[in-house]
């Protein structure tokens, strides 16, 4: 990599880091507790939600442009899509969003590949291999419980 490109990546990472910190972190309240307009933007009914994740979807754009591996982008869209499937839910789901941080999370991951990226591939490996046998388990459950449902009728 020349020097150039390196400077390149560096102001991306920064630039990167600044809309991570601005959507999730940039408010501080009393107590010293820190939320960002990306949790604001949730309070509106509808489409803040919609708007947050389009937003942190600028993020995940920018990582495929610093080559991080799809093992490590699907990570990124699953907290994204996590953060907007709970925050959806009225009340929790805006702590949820307060709380979670998916902007700052994907930030780390994109550092952490940079900086190490077979520890990053594996790590994220795990991590995708564990929400979709959550998600499998989650899907016999509801078959398991429609089925018991249907033979009380």
């Amino acid at each position: 990599m020349d020097r150039q490109e390196k400077n390149s990546e560096i102001d991306t990472r920064k630039r990167l880091e600044y809309l991570a910190w601005l959507l999730d972190s940039s408010i501080r309240l009393p107590g010293g507790f820190r939320i960002g307009f990306d949790g604001i933007l949730g309070l509106l009914p509808g489409i803040g939600d919609t708007l947050s994740a389009g937003l942190s979807s600028y993020i995940v754009v920018e990582a495929v442009r610093l080559n991080v591996p799809g093992l490590v982008l699907l990570r990124m869209l699953l907290n994204i899509a996590l953060e907007l499937f709970v925050g959806i839910v009225p009340i929790v789901g805006d702590l949820f969003d307060f709380g979670f941080k998916a902007n700052e999370r994907n930030i780390r991951l994109i550092n952490a590949h940079l900086e190490a990226p077979a520890r990053t591939r594996r790590q994220s490996r795990r991590a995708v291999l564990m929400v979709a046998l959550g998600l499998f388990g989650l899907l016999v459950f509801t078959m398991a419980t429609f089925i018991a449902l249907l033979q009380l009728l």
